[in-house]
């Protein structure tokens, strides 16, 4: 099983944890670094930019599966390919780092993250919060953190990351996801593969989690319906309640002036049926324009 991964230390330290699922469910695999497109510093136009080249490899028989982190996997897969299945999904919401919490920042304190999302959503919380954005890869950022760079004093990571990378104990406090609702997909591996691919999904099948893919599709569902992009500050976060599934988003403008949540529940056999009553639910209060305004305000401030 060829089991191909983008080149960066977390695509990596994703790619041999499951590696290592599968060869303990009896597969032998070979894992195949590529650079994708998003890799090479391709403008941040959309989010096939980190899906790109491996795309480009299962098309081409190159390999068998592609691991992805779940949240940057666009809505619209290349033809002929497919989410395969996902791993059991790890923690699911944002790490903070340099502080214990919120409420314990300094007023006025600057806080750094890569995330429209999170800048949405730290300064919807707290207007007077400096947030600025913070880009490179995890360890370049708490760098920069130990350093105060720029006087940075608290950094926003996913903590599936820091996790994956044996930086767990880098994070003093964590984010409440019902108030900072995370990135769609966040915290899940996704596994894609050929559509056709029966070899491919039953690898796929062994090492996945039915209740983890049902949740991401669902959440995938939502971001699809609004068309949500890059530039959109967007959070969708489905989880099992009862015998069904309870999806909570949040959509908001990049300066964290105006904001729309709200929660749905329906079954767990129709993913995308939820997904799409969350978006139109948010849709019916404006949450498409808001969008639209939130992606001209991010535009403009690149």
């Amino acid at each position: 099983m060829r089991l191909g991964t983008r080149r960066s230390a977390l695509a990596l330290a994703q790619a041999e944890q499951v590696a290592a699922m599968l060869r303990e469910a009896g597969e032998e695999v070979e894992v195949v670094p590529l650079a994708t497109s998003g890799d090479g510093g391709a403008p941040a136009t959309d989010k096939t930019r980190w899906v790109d080249a491996l795309e480009e490899a299962l098309l081409d028989d190159a390999i068998d599966l592609a691991v992805h982190s779940a949240k940057d996997v666009p809505g619209a897969l290349a033809a002929g390919l497919a989410l395969l299945g996902a791993p059991a999904r790890a923690t699911i919401g944002d790490a903070l780092c340099g502080a214990r919490g919120i409420d314990d920042l300094e007023p006025h304190a600057r806080v750094g993250t890569s995330s429209l999302r999170r800048i949405a959503q730290l300064r919807a919380a707290r207007e007077d919060l400096d947030v600025v954005s913070l880009r490179g890869n995890v360890d370049t950022r708490l760098r920069r953190l130990r350093e105060h760079h720029d006087g940075v004093t608290a950094i926003v990571l996913a903590r599936a990351g820091l996790d994956r990378l044996g930086r767990g104990e880098e994070a003093t406090g964590a984010l409440d996801p019902e108030r900072f609702v995370p990135a769609p997909g966040q915290g899940a591996l996704a596994l894609q593969g050929r559509a056709e691919d029966a070899d491919a999904r039953r690898a796929a099948a062994a090492i996945g989690e039915e209740q983890t893919l049902t949740c991401l599709l669902a959440e995938r569902a939502l971001a699809r319906a609004l068309g949500a992009s890059c530039h959109t500050p967007l959070g969708a976060h489905a989880r099992a309640s009862g015998d069904g599934l309870r999806l909570r988003a949040w959509v908001g403008l990049p300066d964290g002036s105006e904001w729309i949540a709200d929660e749905v529940r329906g079954a767990a056999t129709e993913p995308d049926a939820l997904g799409a009553l969350g978006a139109e639910r948010l849709a019916a209060v404006g949450a498409r324009e808001l969008l639209s305004r939130a992606e001209e305000m991010a535009v403009a401030g690149a």
